[in-house]
């Protein structure tokens, strides 16, 4: 994957395959409700193995029954690359086994 960011007509085009995902200040950002605070935090293990397995790392948020990402990728100066939305793809498709929405 690389480093290179991408223009904001990328970002945007790419968003369109991940809904709730949004351009928020520079970052991909989404935030998820699930049925209970227990729920929540197992999606939040979850995230952070793939994370891992990307080594790659967003600002990840557990509420009472929310998990919150935002990521951008420091290496590229704080742009978003095709690395950001590789993990957002791979949150978007375990978020449903958790029940999240």
């Amino acid at each position: 994957m690389s480093d290179e960011p991408l223009s904001p007509q990328e970002i945007e085009e790419r968003l369109a395959d991940l809904p709730g995902w949004a351009l928020d200040g520079g970052r991909l950002t989404r935030s998820y409700r699930l049925g209970s605070h227990f729920a929540a935090t197992a999606m939040v293990v979850h995230v952070a193995r793939v994370q891992e397995e990307l080594n790659h790392h967003s600002d990840l948020t557990l509420g009472y029954n929310t998990v919150s990402l935002a990521v951008q990728t420091h290496s590229a100066g704080g742009a978003v690359t095709e690395k950001d939305l590789e993990l957002a793809r791979r949150v978007r498709d375990l978020a449903t086994g958790h029940g999240a929405h």
